[in-house]
């Protein structure tokens, strides 16, 4: 027997402190293809520019009605900041609705502000605990820096890197694969985020080198420092 989805209430709209996460309206069609439109947004994308208006009105006539993810399918969720289309968020729950897979969009006008982050953060906080599923992955192109920052932020954990494993236009691309399980979400959300109080500069010894190799440097961050091993 396959369990259900636990959904209490609809899925859509929800906020966070700054956005508005809702159903696509037809009044989005012009902003969602001026941004899926810009080469820069579309670069780690699968679409292909432009992306026209007629493309951007069917694709939302084709998302009416839905207040939330359904197994097997992609759902398409607009953020609205401050009144305007920002961008979206896209989630596609597997068969069995164990596993959910996210993506995200912003709109050029709206990057570097903190709420793609803001915005994933929240969805994937209402997958695990409106939905109950059992784990949350995100795929990536490992060119796109900002993407891995984004994860790396919200606690994912990069699994694994398929060599040539996803095709996009005539090229063959790597897949960098971030997960979240429901354990491991819980944990970081729970991990002490309070300054710390007492910084002093410590001598290394044999009784301080494990603490020391045990600092680990983030995927993301790898290509500008060296990870501590690098160095004993």
């Amino acid at each position: 027997m396959v369990p259900t989805l636990r959904r209490m209430a609809p899925f859509l709209p929800f906020t966070t402190a700054r956005l508005r996460l809702r159903r696509f309206e037809p009044g989005d069609a012009a902003a969602f293809s001026a941004y899926r439109s810009d080469p820069h947004v579309a670069r780690y994308q699968s679409w292909q520019t432009p992306y026209t208006l007629q493309q951007a009105e069917h694709f939302i006539a084709g998302l009416a009605g839905i207040d939330g993810p359904v197994r097997g399918e992609w759902l398409q969720v607009a953020l609205e900041h401050e009144g305007a289309l920002a961008g979206d968020v896209a989630v596609e729950l597997d068969a069995q609705g164990h596993v959910a897979t996210v993506g995200y969009t912003l709109a050029p006008s709206h990057q570097h502000r903190g709420l793609a982050v803001e915005a994933v953060g929240a969805l994937v906080d209402r997958l695990f605990g409106e939905l109950g599923v059992h784990r949350v992955v995100a795929s990536l192109d490992p060119r796109n820096l900002a993407s891995m920052r984004l994860l790396e932020s919200l606690g994912f954990e990069r699994e694994a890197k398929g060599r040539a494993a996803v095709r996009v236009g005539d090229e063959w691309l790597d897949d960098l694969r971030y997960a979240h399980t429901a354990e491991t979400y819980a944990a970081w959300i729970a991990r002490p985020q309070d300054p710390p109080v007492d910084v002093r500069l410590v001598e290394i010894t044999p009784a301080t080198a494990r603490a020391i190799l045990d600092v680990r440097t983030h995927p993301s961050q790898r290509r500008f420092v060296a990870t501590v091993q690098t160095y004993v």
